[in-house]
């Protein structure tokens, strides 16, 4: 039965706005971007069988371009405005933490940067630059790409460190593939890392490697000691 057909108040759109956004299910509000379905499915069912392709909203909104596209009835527009919520999810986190915010509470970090680095479909690798209050500096997005020993440069962040005129740092990447588990390559970078700003004696505070659903600290590892 396509939506318009349904009861009033039942379409994702007039539920919305009766109850809010958080009495929608994840396929209605997928379906609220979507607009609209397919001939004999409506937008509701389509956005359940996306859920059902990829497994959840986080891993649909992390698939490539050509993978999301290759869905029945999915093609650049539906992608783009898929990717348009994201982006202005992260954008509303960014404004939760910024300049001037003190992290004195580890888990606005961590949320913080799940939001920013947990939905990507590549590897980011970031610095959250801080003043010697541990206040927010600045967010900044260094390398994209597959994270190992070539693709960082201590220099840069270094660079970037004195440019800022950063107290401390915190840098953070993510794990595409969900399993936020430091790699050894992820250990041997941390390392030069934390060389490279002993020599203009800032500290690392913490390297923080963002998962699906969990983010790994070096810190509370004890790995930067």
């Amino acid at each position: 039965m396509a939506i318009r057909d349904w009861p009033d108040g039942e379409g994702p759109r007039e539920k919305m706005l009766q109850q809010g956004a958080g009495g929608l299910s994840d396929a209605e509000l997928l379906a609220v971007l979507l607009r609209s379905g397919l001939p004999g499915q409506n937008a509701v069912d389509m956005a359940r069988d996306m859920l059902l392709t990829f497994g959840s909203l986080r891993q649909l909104l992390a698939a490539p371009v050509e993978q999301v596209c290759r869905l029945p009835g999915v093609g650049p527009v539906k992608f783009a405005q898929l990717q348009a919520a994201a982006e202005i999810s992260r954008r509303i986190s960014r404004e939760k933490l910024q300049r001037g915010t003190v992290l004195t509470n580890p888990d606005l970090t961590r949320d913080y940067l799940m939001r920013q680095l947990a939905d990507r479909a590549y590897e980011v690798f970031a610095v959250l630059l801080l003043d010697s209050q541990h206040r927010v500096i600045q967010f900044v997005e260094l390398f994209r790409g597959t994270l190992d020993a070539a693709s960082v440069y201590p220099r840069e962040v270094v660079r970037l460190v004195l440019e800022k005129q950063a107290a401390a740092v915190i840098v953070c990447h993510n794990h595409p593939s969900g399993v936020a588990e430091p790699s050894l390559a992820d250990r041997r970078i941390t390392e030069r890392l934390k060389n490279a700003l002993t020599t203009i004696d800032v500290p690392l505070l913490d390297h923080m490697v963002v998962g699906d659903c969990e983010i790994v600290s070096f810190a509370e590892r004890g790995w930067l000691e």
